[in-house]
């Protein structure tokens, strides 16, 4: 009865723990079968075997060296399953080949895709930022210290004559909180900002070097 604890005779105790280690749907049933205990439920069983500590010994996981039990076979053909799966040889809709470009959202950069090994993954393309990208084929590596400007300000601008390789350390003179307003000055006036920024960039370095 609901709200009354259930008792076991000592046999039926000897009994489940004798069997506590096969699996408890087996088990119980067998116990309800053989003891004439239908007052029993499996959560009841399985609430005794954990009070008693009686536990299986099996944690489902698969401990090394064990094989599979479907081992070889085949998944059985399913042609709701079927319409879903990729065929041999086919693309998914959002696939994007070499030569795809889309703008970054969040910096505003042109990202290109290029016909190289991706050397994060085995995929055989590779996002790279396309003004970069251009700009190294023409110069090298960008310089260590020193990052790609923009100099007309428009970022899908990708010549590689609309970047310069500058230091970093510049970068604050041109913008920022005590910078010159480099992005947003008129485009007539960029240059002498920039030239600016250099000038005051080089005497830094000189007295640095002089200390």
């Amino acid at each position: 009865m609901k709200g009354h604890p259930i008792t076991y005779s000592d046999a039926e105790l000897f009994w489940i723990h004798d069997n506590h280690t096969r699996p408890r749907p087996e088990a119980h049933a067998e116990f309800v079968y053989l003891w004439d205990r239908p007052d029993v439920s499996l959560s009841n069983f399985n609430s005794l075997c954990k009070r008693k500590g009686w536990l299986t010994g099996r944690t489902g996981c698969f401990v090394k060296g064990q094989t599979p039990q479907n081992k070889g076979q085949r998944m059985p053909f399913n042609p709701n399953s079927a319409r879903t799966q990729f065929k041999k040889g086919a693309r998914p809709h959002n696939y994007r080949g070499a030569g795809h470009e889309r703008v970054d959202t969040k910096d505003g950069y042109v990202v290109m895709i290029v016909d190289e090994a991706n050397p994060w993954n085995s995929n055989k393309t590779r996002p790279v930022q396309k003004h970069r990208y251009l700009w190294e084929q023409v110069n090298g590596p960008v310089p260590e210290g020193h990052r790609l400007k923009c100099l007309d300000g428009d970022k899908t601008n990708t010549d590689p004559s609309n970047w310069e390789a500058v230091p970093m350390a510049l970068a604050p003179r041109l913008n920022g909180r005590f910078g010159r307003g480099y992005e947003t000055a008129p485009a007539d006036l960029k240059p002498v900002i920039l030239a600016t920024a250099k000038l005051e960039h080089a005497v830094r370095e000189a007295r640095k070097g002089r200390k």
